[in-house]
């Protein structure tokens, strides 16, 4: 039987760092947009992003995950800073990629109501405010996402993408964060247990809203 991967489809600010604390506790070897000290053998990949580290692995051998094979989980793989603007979760050349290489792989989308995620990455550092607009996200072109309306309309797209492309697929499951048989619904999906479940990296300005990367 092929190694449990986990790939999370999410979006920024939807409970991505969340689930990767979750599965963090759950015994899972977690990559969470960027490699931290000690987490890889040798420090070998040390400080670079998950997203910049897939694209180099699938253009170079093939298999996205080339590069990160000690993990067992990716739960956000976006970058938008440092000179990168790399959506994994928006290319289904590199997700079927994935899904050749490592038959079984199972993918979430961790949802939130979009106006509340807007929200959120509007109020997140300098998201929506320079490093979205700025930028030419995949559904949502440079010049754009400054506002509620544009990243409501992308996020939208955006889960229309994920649902579009994995319909009802064993493999995939999609999660309201929102809601409380979340984290039974991501335990049984990955056949494991999940001793923690609460908010991560809420963001600062409005933690009562639970807001979440």
């Amino acid at each position: 039987m092929s190694a449990l991967k986990v790939i999370n489809l999410g979006l920024p600010k939807s409970g991505t760092t969340t689930l990767g604390e979750a599965l963090k506790r759950a015994g899972l070897r977690v990559a969470d947009w960027r490699i931290r000290a000690g987490q890889s053998t040798g420090d070998r990949i040390n400080r670079r992003f998950v997203g910049k580290l897939m694209y180099d692995a699938y253009f170079e051998t093939g298999d996205p995950l080339a590069e990160m094979a000690e993990f067992d989980a990716f739960t956000e793989i976006d970058v938008v800073r440092n000179g990168l603007n790399l959506w994994p979760q928006t290319d289904w050349g590199l997700l079927a990629a994935i899904r050749a290489h490592h038959p079984g792989a199972k993918f979430v989308l961790t949802y939130r109501d979009p106006v509340k995620l807007s929200d959120s990455m509007g109020r997140w550092s300098n998201m929506g405010r320079t490093r979205l607009p700025e930028n030419a996200v995949p559904g949502l072109p440079a010049g754009f996402g400054a506002t509620d309306a544009q990243r409501i309309r992308w996020i939208e797209g955006h889960y229309a993408f994920c649902r579009r492309v994995f319909g009802n697929d064993p493999d995939f499951l999609e999660y309201d964060m929102e809601d409380s048989a979340a984290p039974e619904q991501v335990a049984a999906f990955l056949g494991i247990g999940l001793p923690w479940w609460g908010v991560a990296n809420a963001n600062p300005r409005k933690q009562a809203e639970g807001a979440q990367r």
